[in-house]
């Protein structure tokens, strides 16, 4: 398998699974804020940094991974653009706190998550 398959088969896992577990969360949260948005892009935030250490730093395999999961499914899995339109609903409809509150809760969260990521595959592996 070459890396634009894995990447391909590794968008349509990561893609099927934002939409399976946006419906969920949709489903028991409610649609007035983003949650599901959030949700991905947490947890894809908090898989990245697991993925990247493992492959890049410690453990020894295929090259395809990296493209498989972090280009390919964690790419499809995440989603700015989501985050991007859902921000712009909430100020065009004047929800200003939520709006900014979103925003500093995604990039902060987001951020953090990478990092607790990173530290926990570094201390298992």
């Amino acid at each position: 398998m070459n890396s634009v398959i894995a990447v391909a088969v590794g968008g349509a896992l990561g893609a099927v699974s934002r939409y399976s577990l946006g419906l969920a969360v949709v489903s028991i949260m409610g649609s007035r804020l983003p949650w599901a948005t959030l949700g991905v892009n947490l947890l894809g935030s908090f898989l990245i940094g697991v993925v990247v250490v493992a492959i890049g730093d410690r453990a020894v395999v295929s090259e395809l991974w990296r493209p498989l999961l972090v280009v390919g499914f964690l790419g499809a899995f995440t989603t700015f653009s989501s985050f991007s339109l859902d921000t712009l609903l909430l100020l065009q409809q004047g929800h200003y706190n939520s709006a900014f509150g979103y925003i500093a809760v995604s990039v902060g969260a987001c951020l953090a998550a990478t990092l607790a990521g990173m530290q926990l595959a570094k201390a298992l592996l």
